[in-house]
Formats: C-alpha cells, structure tokens, sequence
C-alpha cells in the first residue's frame, strides 16, 4: 500500500480489532508457479500476548501455496466507500477517492498438527455459531474425519502495514460534509463508514 502519513498507523490493536470484525482474510504466497491467493476466515490466537492469526485451509489449496519457510500475506480489510468530490468544500480537492481500513500482515505460517487443527476447526464454528437462534457446535468425532481434508496454520506476525485512509488530510468541513452524506439514505449511504470516520479524527 502507498504510504501516506495522515492515513498510516503502527498500533497492533487496531490490527486485533480488524481481525476480530471483520474475519475474512485473503491468504497470498508466492511460489515458483506464481502469486497464489485463497480466502479463508481467520481469527486471533488469544493464547499469545504476540499478534498471531489462526486459520485452515483446503488440502488442495495446502497444496497450491507450499507452505513451509516462506513468508505469506494476509490481507484484511474493514469497512470502504466511495467518496465524491462534490463532497468537499469549494477550492478544496476535486480527486475522487475511496476511504477503507485495510491491514497488510506478514508472517511465516506453522503447520499444526492434527489435534492442533481440530482445536482451531472446533473454535472457527464456535465463534461464527454464537449468534445463530440453534447453533451447531461442531461434533468432535465427525470433525476429526473433515479436519482430515484440511490444514491448520497459525501464523505469528512479524510485521504489518496498516492504513485507515478516513479523509485525516481534508479540512474539517469537508470532512463533516462526507461524514453527513454517507449518513443520508441513499447510493452511497454508509453509516458504519461514516462511524470509522468519526472515530479516526479524534485518534
């Protein structure tokens, strides 16, 4: 991502509350065949006071990436939107533009073993089943037969780049302005973008 100083950020708990929203990653190795990407959800690793990921992958895609001493990226990204430049004050920037949090995280992914994997399957459905009206928690003997046609990872990172581009280098109006409009119904309704603004210009 191009650097810019008014959008970059180097706290790894904005990293944590990224993940812990907004769980679907994209995975990208580079192989001799190629750049290779997947998509699967992740989740923190609360046994570790270190930023570390857990997730699994497909034995097909296991296959695909290689995984073993190289690094990977993790790709994950937050809440975006469209932002027109009939939104700014007059004489201010006529650049249209898109204001989005996304994080860069590298690392070096462990391959876990068997009953390590079946832990992480286990806590994947228990974490997005919590909310369901009659969740199924996943059986222990019938996931012990699926995790076989997977592969658990748990990648600590080693370094991240992350970027909240919430319009920081705009003037206040201008800023108020864009906020107002993706409060109002319409196409380019988007509270939540709206709330990630507020919240970036009192940091």
């Amino acid at each position: 991502m191009r650097f810019h100083p008014a959008h970059h950020s180097d706290d790894p708990q904005v990293v944590r509350d990224l993940v812990r929203e907004f769980p679907w990653a994209l995975l990208v190795s580079s192989t001799p065949d190629g750049p290779v990407a997947s998509h699967y959800p992740v989740l923190l690793d609360d046994d570790t006071d270190e930023l570390a990921v857990v997730t699994h992958v497909g034995r097909p895609d296991e296959t695909l990436h290689r995984f073993g001493d190289h690094e990977v990226l993790v790709v994950v990204q937050g809440r975006h939107g469209y932002v027109s430049p009939s939104w700014y004050e007059p004489g201010s920037s006529r650049a249209p533009t898109w204001n989005f949090t996304a994080a860069h995280l590298y690392g070096r992914p462990q391959v876990l073993e068997p009953e390590e994997n079946l832990a992480v399957l286990t806590r994947l459905v228990a974490h997005f089943e919590q909310h369901v009206d009659d969740p199924m928690w996943l059986d222990q003997e019938w996931g012990a037969k699926a995790a076989r046609g997977t592969v658990g990872l748990r990648i600590p990172i080693d370094r991240f780049v992350l970027k909240v581009k919430m319009s920081q280098d705009k003037d206040a109006t201008s800023v108020q302005n864009v906020i107002d409009t993706l409060r109002r119904p319409g196409p380019y309704s988007h509270p939540g973008l709206a709330d990630d603004m507020e919240a970036a210009r009192t940091t």
